[in-house]
């Protein structure tokens, strides 16, 4: 099965690189016979393109099965035929086995049978002599025979003709059956190193399987589909248990197991719901790590409980809510103030509104692209995943630093000479590109925040497509945008905001002060991911921005006065060269050898706290004991709002000592990829997330993202009570 696959797998590239780049309108598409009517099936074979000698081509026999009806798997089940495949091919040519996508469970009475309804692909790959005629056009013949059942079964059969061209270049492609064809190799089990092991007692088989595909996972949906059919009682269920690293499936034996000689191996396809893996258990001991958490619960299936519109929908109102949080609010005053600047006159805002529109939609798209490119790649991130990279903390406190610097009249950015020297520098501040930078700042400095509504629309969103994900991004963007956008664009609006005057150059001054405030807790969030030696490059940094920034400032009004810059422009670049190399060497430092950030909630209630661990957490769980979890990070300002508000209270650290709680902390401000396994099991993206796991092996109650005292002591109270 293995080289098969190897070779499957190479035929698909081929095919794809050498289809790449090439205009499919008016390329020759191999001809196909009609397809075969049998009754309750429509037959026909689709082949993937052109053959290329000493190669392979790709032909699948599809199935199109009436309603109600169905065809079978390899291993039928209790009862049925596997389809099966007669080829009638040219000299020299050779069919490999068919390549079986996932099966379906058919119930039937007491039966359980496996197979496919619907429309079915098994594609076969069909090797090609090396001595083949560039050119050629010949025919590959198949006699396919298969059992179609609904409350009766029939045999039919159909002759099948395909026509496939030898290439005499760059082979050519059939873009739709080649499609067709790889995604069904994609969705099929896959060949993946999962370790298994089979232990026999008494009726049952022990099937436990680790690796990394089920590593922290809850696969409620698991179904083990052997490939012989005597070995397993098909009709009774089979039941899961979850491990730390993979999970245990307690198997009814079968025939073959209670008749004769025990079998080697037990081998067959393990179907995770959204993943299927090819596995092969020898006998032995259970693996560690398979078993120990328990049985799936029903909290596990949170991600698919929402739907695509309902997520928009989220998403658009996490967004709305974003404006008010701590982290954006005053940036937005600052552009808010300038739209005042032009006294209710509309000839730019409206552009101004779309420029803002754009910069907030163009970052949170490119930030969504990097997220799921990342997670495709297969790192462990999730919302806020910049902001767990100290290089890009220290960037983005040098950039609040120089923002608020140029707030308190440092230096101007977008303005004019002229504009500069005016008392109206804030209004200068109006054009297109400052109203497009300050949509790219509100989102970068949103990245700490996490509004209700959001979590679930992000959690869901890294679940879906790429299309689906971005929709989503889209319109979480359009929710940050659209007070500001609906501001620009309403004339009655903007006229109710005060006149201009000498106010706004106070207020653009006091606005400088949050962004100081932001720089500065960056600043602690810097030294708790890289230590405070990092933090000594980083302030020196900063110092070298500010000077680079007052030299900036000296260039515009020596410009002004007739004089010449160019020495003082020369400097600030050096300085602002100087800060980017400090924060390199700061990178280059040695992490602290501990990443733990000290919670909020620790520090005032001195409450006691645990770090988070799926083996601690499966062991407290066992004891019976309430447990409370809280997902958090140093970065996250909603996390440090919760953390002072409603955690960090007497009356609270006092009820988790009275019930013999536990309080765990699952500090996310570095990487973690056991956290991000935590909050995906949860349909979550970022953090916070607060669970309460009760007594009595109870599904964990999510808390909402903006906490109070009450309801974390109303939820401990009810974690405490048995039911």
């Amino acid at each position: 099965m293995k080289p098969l696959f190897t070779a499957l797998k190479a035929a698909l590239l081929s095919l794809a690189l050498s289809g790449f780049g090439l205009t499919l309108a008016g390329l020759p598409t191999p001809a196909i016979a009609a397809v075969v009517d049998t009754g309750h099936v429509k037959a026909e074979l689709i082949v993937s393109g052109e053959a290329v000698p000493g190669g392979e081509v790709l032909v699948a026999l599809r199935q199109t099965i009436a309603k109600d009806w169905h065809t079978y798997w390899r291993n039928p089940g209790d009862a049925g035929q596997a389809t099966t495949l007669d080829w009638r091919l040219p000299s020299g040519w050779q069919a490999g086995q068919i390549i079986w996508p996932t099966p379906k469970r058919l119930p039937l009475g007491t039966l359980m049978n496996y197979g496919y309804e619907g429309e079915a692909l098994l594609p076969v790959s069909i090797t090609v002599p090396a001595d083949a005629k560039p050119g050629q056009r010949l025919s590959l013949k198949a006699e396919a025979g298969f059992l179609v059942c609904k409350d009766i079964c029939i045999p039919e059969q159909a002759s099948l003709t395909a026509e496939v061209v030898v290439a005499s270049g760059a082979p050519k492609i059939d873009a739709k059956a080649a499609k067709a064809i790889s995604d069904t190799l994609t969705a099929a089990p896959k060949l993946s190193g999962l370790k298994a092991v089979m232990t026999r007692d008494q009726d049952v088989v022990k099937l436990s399987i680790t690796g990394t595909p089920l590593a922290g996972g809850n696969f409620s949906d698991a179904y083990f589909f052997a490939f012989d059919s005597t070995l397993l009682d098909h009709a009774r269920p089979q039941t899961i248990e979850r491990g730390p690293e993979g999970l245990t499936l307690t198997l009814p034996a079968g025939y073959g197991f209670k008749k004769g000689p025990a079998p080697a191996v037990l081998a067959g396809v393990i179907d995770l719901g959204g993943a299927a893996y090819e596995i092969e258990a020898k006998a032995g001991e259970p693996l560690a790590g398979a078993a120990g958490l328990g049985a799936p619960t029903a909290t596990d299936k949170a991600p698919e409980a929402m739907s695509l519109p309902l997520a928009v929908l989220f998403a658009f109102l996490g967004g709305l809510i974003l404006n008010l949080m701590p982290c954006v609010f005053p940036i937005l005053s600052m552009k808010a103030a300038a739209l005042t600047a032009h006294g209710g006159e509309h000839s730019d805002s409206r552009g101004q509104g779309l420029a803002f529109l754009a910069g907030v939609v163009t970052t949170f798209l490119a930030l969504a692209g990097a997220l799921i490119a990342a997670k495709a790649a297969g790192a462990a991130v999730g919302w806020g995943f910049q902001l767990q990279s100290p290089p890009v903390v220290a960037a983005l406190c040098l950039v609040m630093l120089l923002t608020a610097l140029n707030l308190s009249g440092l230096f101007e950015v977008g303005s004019s000479l002229q504009g500069a020297a005016g008392s109206s520098s804030l209004a200068a501040r109006s054009g297109l590109a400052g109203a497009f930078f300050t949509g790219v700042l509100a989102v970068v400095v949103a990245a700490p925040c996490t509004a209700p509504f959001m979590a679930g629309a992000i959690g869901f969103a890294l679940t879906q497509g790429t299309a689906a994900a971005l929709l989503i991004f889209l319109f979480l963007g359009l929710g940050l945008a659209a007070p500001f956008t609906a501001l620009a664009f309403s004339p009655s609006l903007t006229r109710r905001l005060p006149r201009p005057g000498p106010w706004m150059e106070r207020l653009k001054q006091a606005l400088a002060f949050p962004l100081y405030g932001t720089a500065a807790w960056l600043a602690w969030v810097f030294a708790l991911q890289a230590g405070t030696n990092a933090l000594a490059f980083l302030f020196a940094a900063a110092v070298a921005v500010a000077f680079a920034g007052w030299l900036y400032g000296l260039a515009q009004r020596a410009s002004l006065a007739g004089g010449k810059p160019r020495l003082s422009l020369v400097l600030a670049l050096i300085s602002v060269a100087a800060a980017g190399a400090l924060i390199f060497a700061a990178a280059k430092l040695p992490s602290p050898t501990s990443s733990a950030a000290p919670s909020v909630s620790q520090e005032a209630a001195e409450l006691p706290s645990e770090p988070f661990s799926p083996d601690r957490l499966a062991a407290l769980r066992a004891e019976g004991r309430p447990v409370l979890i809280n997902f958090t990070a140093a970065w996250c300002i909603t996390c440090q709002v919760n953390d002072t508000a409603a955690l960090s209270r007497p009356a609270v650290a006092e009820l988790i000592k009275s019930t013999n709680a536990v309080y765990m902390v699952g500090d996310w401000t570095n990487r973690d990829g056991v956290i991000a396994k935590a909050l995906a099991e949860q349909g979550r993206a970022g953090v916070p997330l607060y669970l309460v796991y009760g007594v009595g092996g109870r599904t964990p109650v999510i808390l909402p993202q903006l906490l109070t005292e009450g309801a974390v002591i109303e939820a401990l109270e009810a974690a405490a009570k048995p039911g």
